[in-house]
């Protein structure tokens, strides 16, 4: 299996989602993002690892 590198775009996506649910978790941020914390870091952590095995993602 070959690895790519993932586009800006989904990479920045990625990292927003991820930065979003620690920010949920260690502060005091909106009722849907602190409660769903865990979903927001694991769905960037998905669209990253698809994002490098599929190519052109």
């Amino acid at each position: 299996m070959k690895l790519t590198a993932p586009t800006s775009v989904v990479f920045i996506i990625s990292l927003v989602l991820g930065i979003l649910g620690l920010l949920g978790r260690l502060t005091v941020i909106g009722g849907f993002i602190a409660a769903n914390a865990f979903w927001f870091v694991f769905a960037g952590l998905i669209l990253l690892a698809l994002a490098c095995v599929l190519k052109g993602l």
